[in-house]
């Protein structure tokens, strides 16, 4: 069976334990959730978690079905229809040549978010396949270290 990426957007109780829970489902039955980013939504006492995961048809219904049966879910959002978007922080040491560095990060939504004395740590925010294409393309510079965040999605 062919394989598919889902995003998914829950909203559930902020309460402890939920994240837990959560993942636990998912790993009882062995699903596999290849990002996974929780925040608070502002004014009530909801979190969002943004789940992008992968798997045939049946797992993928199976996933959702069992999200809802959760007693703190709130809502499941399955939606084809989001933004969805992602973030990189990338170390890159001074002493390399940033030729063409500052074209890059503007086709890409970047930006220089930090420096230190021998370092300059930048920033990406963009779709996820465009960060997969920007994490490549920079190799060039010869990164230290990176740090990829987990899609945020929101229902359009």
């Amino acid at each position: 069976m062919k394989t598919e990426r889902k995003v998914l957007s829950v909203v559930v109780l902020n309460e402890d334990g939920v994240l837990s829970r959560i993942s636990g489902l998912f790993a009882g039955r062995g699903y596999n959730i290849d990002t996974l980013t929780v925040a608070p939504v502002p004014n009530t006492n909801l979190s969002r978690l943004s789940i992008v995961t992968s798997g045939n048809t049946r797992v993928l219904e199976q996933i959702v079905k069992q999200l809802h049966k959760l007693i703190p879910t709130y809502k499941v959002i399955e939606s084809n229809q989001f933004v969805e978007k992602e973030m990189a922080l990338i170390k890159i040491p001074l002493n390399e040549d940033f030729n063409g560095l500052d074209a890059m990060l503007k086709a890409y939504n970047g930006t220089v978010a930090n420096s230190g004395d021998d370092f300059i740590v930048i920033m990406v925010a963009d779709d996820a396949n465009r960060i997969e294409n920007f994490l490549k393309a920079v190799k060039k510079y010869n990164p230290i270290d990176i740090v990829r965040s987990g899609s945020v999605a929101m229902d359009i």
